[in-house]
């Protein structure tokens, strides 16, 4: 693990005294430092930027990627290649120098890092989450609860309270709607049982709790001394006093 890691000064990362949220967690993870380059400096602007440019003037011409995970893949494979060549300010290639590099580095955590994108949220009646540009469908049962979704270069994963409620493979495309059909058939069987009428039997206890006792009518109006039975019989009584 390098030592510092030095990042242009952009909201994704932070910018001036602000961090954006768990890369402090991040960094104290990894026991690594961050440098965010100040405003307005093209020195050092200039010397993350043309390592950059380099990339994208050497490697991505001519090329196609179907998602991240393929983009890394072929730079992978460009870079065994590209870092065997002598460079011509440190008269050497950037293999010759891995050795050395590698023994000023720090070594990695002992704990797995949790890397990708995070979130939190409460399901709505639609029953589908949104990552970046694009909607993934989530199992209705848990319409109304809270769910966490992560998702990293692969796959996209939703879990409530723990237990995995969905599972996508992760579509980078904008725009897209993903819909697993075992969610699409939970929700209709939710909204044709949601639409049928429940049956009031005979003695059912909610039935039963429904019905009025009438002498509660007496004993608010202050008539469950005896001056009437029931409803009927205690506001004639009434009308008789009055």
């Amino acid at each position: 693990m390098p030592r510092r890691l030095i990042w242009d000064n952009e909201p994704g990362i932070g910018r001036g005294q602000r961090r954006a949220e768990g890369v402090a967690a991040f960094m104290g993870t990894l026991a690594t430092k961050l440098v965010l380059l100040p405003p307005n400096d093209p020195e050092s602007k200039g010397l993350v930027e043309r390592r950059n440019g380099w990339f994208e003037t050497s490697f991505m011409p001519g090329r196609t990627f179907t998602s991240a995970a393929d983009f890394n893949t072929q730079f992978a494979d460009w870079l065994t290649r590209a870092n065997a060549r002598v460079v011509r300010t440190i008269k050497a290639s950037p293999l010759d120098r891995l050795d050395a590099d590698l023994a000023a580095m720090l070594p990695l955590p002992p704990i797995p890092l949790h890397l990708g994108w995070r979130n939190k949220i409460r399901l709505g009646r639609d029953y589908y989450v949104r990552l970046d540009t694009n909607d993934y469908s989530v199992d209705p049962n848990v319409i109304g609860r809270m769910v966490d979704v992560a998702a990293d270069l692969e796959r996209v994963r939703i879990r409530a309270d723990g237990r995995i409620v969905a599972e996508h493979a992760r579509v980078w495309a904008r725009g897209t709607t993903i819909t697993d059909p075992a969610h699409v058939e939970a929700a209709a069987r939710l909204r044709k049982q949601f639409q049928q009428p429940r049956a009031v039997v005979a003695g059912d206890d909610l039935a039963h709790d429904l019905v009025r006792d009438l002498a509660d009518y007496d004993r608010a109006f202050g008539l469950a001394d005896g001056l009437g039975d029931g409803l009927g019989d205690g506001l004639g009584d009434a009308e008789e006093i009055g």
